[in-house]
């Protein structure tokens, strides 16, 4: 990369108040490990401060970046882990009835202390303004749209006209279907986009969709010839090995949804197939494991979790699972389900997919692009055929996994830090 770079990490060391990755998370931890690990010299993290933005040393950037991977367990072994081998031993009914849990909530390790004293040592609050201090023809870089609302945030780059900022734009939804989101983000994102006219030089989204809706959003503010590069997001390569099926999930069938629980991931409609699937086969009905943090406005699927006696035995809330963990889950489920009513990509297919798993999704555009043929697509209000579905795959799940698909094909994360460095070079 002949261009310096200067990488946003506000958000990314913020989230040490979360204990797993979302979607976000991922490709911002990706593309701060790719552009601060270089060897690059002039390359440099920059972070929000109450003194405004401020650079931060590559080291206390590598720092930050690892103490969020440990954080996040992304090293656990799930053989270790005490809330995988709960969940396992949900699965096959080995936890006495009065102890079995509706919820599990992983706990992790807490590393926010140490980065923060680090990041007092090594002088932030009164580090250097990027104003005069970034390398001259620099590319800014933001993956996670945090904070792009803030326009005095970037008031800096009126000064540095020759620093290019690029924005990581991950969909237009809360534009788009407003309902699904908390009062208040529609005129955030708004607020993000018109930033991005005002401050951008170029912008970077997963699929075709979110670039249509972006070109035609910023055509009607004054900015459609802001170049737009489309590079879907790979899988992390942990998804993609073949490590062996952890024989105790072969038991009993399950499946995984995994995702914030929130409208719009519509996982109230499982729980009502579940509670049809439980009513008709009993004990011997699959299971159901969601993987997710509690959302926003979700009291309904919320008082399913926690009052419906039916599927109590059946569905399991998990929170806060290590990704070696989730992957070995993925593994052994009959199929990964993803029912969501609105969708920017859909990281889960692609993780799914590399790691040989079936998926059934709604029948969204977006998700045609992001998986490939073999993905099952069902309207995300016909419950009727959800619960054929999943029927049909607990009858015929085998345990032998393999890759499906032409997900094998689909560049690594090398390939794809290829095409953004080459798009960066036409900037």
């Amino acid at each position: 990369m002949a261009r310096p770079i200067v990488y946003d990490m506000t958000r990314l060391a913020i989230r040490l108040v979360k204990r797993t990755p979302n979607g976000i998370d991922r490709v911002d931890s990706a593309f701060a490990r790719h552009f601060i690990s270089t060897a690059q010299p002039d390359n440099a993290g920059l972070m929000m401060t109450l003194l405004g933005p401020r650079l931060v040393s590559q080291n206390t950037a590598r720092a930050i970046i690892d103490s969020v991977s440990s954080h996040w367990g992304e090293a656990d072994e799930p053989d270790r882990d005490v809330s995988y081998c709960k969940i396992v031993d949900w699965i096959n009914d080995l936890t006495p009835n009065s102890s079995r849990p509706a919820r599990i909530s992983c706990p992790r390790p807490e590393h926010a202390g140490s980065v923060f004293r680090l990041i007092g040592r090594e002088g932030i609050p009164i580090g250097r303004s990027p104003r005069a201090n970034v390398a001259k023809n620099a590319i800014y870089l933001n993956t996670s749209q945090f904070p792009l609302w803030i326009e005095s945030y970037f008031g800096w780059q009126r000064h540095r006209l020759d620093v290019k900022p690029v924005f990581f734009i991950h969909d237009l939804l809360p534009i788009e279907a407003p309902e699904y989101f908390p009062r208040g983000e529609y005129a955030r994102h708004m607020a993000r986009l018109n930033n991005l006219a005002a401050f951008g030089a170029a912008a970077i989204v997963a699929t075709e969709a979110v670039r249509t809706a972006l070109s035609k959003h910023l055509r009607s503010i004054g900015r459609a010839e802001l170049p737009i590069l489309v590079a879907p997001i790979p899988a992390e390569p942990i998804f993609s090995t073949r490590d062996g099926m952890d024989p105790r999930l072969l038991e009993h069938p399950y499946f995984v949804i995994c995702g914030t629980i929130e409208p719009r991931k519509n996982h109230l409609l499982l729980l009502q197939v579940w509670r049809e699937l439980v009513r008709r086969e009993g004990a011997t009905a699959p299971k159901l494991i969601i993987i997710g943090n509690r959302g926003w406005e979700n009291e309904n699927a919320i008082d399913m979790l926690e009052r419906c006696p039916a599927i109590r035995d059946h569905v399991l809330e998990v929170s806060g699972l290590a990704t070696p963990s989730l992957k070995r889950l993925l593994d052994g489920a009959c199929a990964l389900l993803m029912p969501t009513f609105a969708e920017g990509f859909g990281l889960p297919i692609v993780e799914a997919l590399a790691a040989g798993v079936r998926v059934v999704t709604s029948d969204l555009e977006v998700f045609r692009e992001t998986g490939d043929d073999s993905i099952i697509t069902i309207s995300p209000i016909d419950g009727g055929r959800w619960l054929e579905t999943i029927q049909h795959l607990t009858r015929t799940h085998s345990p032998k996994k393999k890759p499906l698909g032409g997900m094998e094909k689909r560049p690594d994360w090398q390939d794809y830090f290829r095409a953004v460095e080459a798009f960066f070079t036409k900037l």
